[in-house]
């Protein structure tokens, strides 16, 4: 029993979804970090506006 034709049967499908799991991983983790810079962002902004409402208040 030869499964020399099998494998190379399944080889090009592995290969595809390998690489579809990368781009994957790789948009997932890019959404990831952008979010987390966006919060950052947030945060800086939100406290920027009660620095200046306290300023204003004083």
């Amino acid at each position: 029993m030869d499964i020399g034709p099998a494998l190379a049967a399944l080889i090009p499908s592995i290969g595809v979804g390998l690489v579809f799991w990368l781009v994957i991983r790789a948009l997932v983790n890019a959404d990831r970090t952008e979010r987390a810079a966006l919060a950052r962002l947030d945060a800086q902004d939100l406290e920027r506006q009660k620095s200046a409402e306290n300023a204003t208040e004083k």
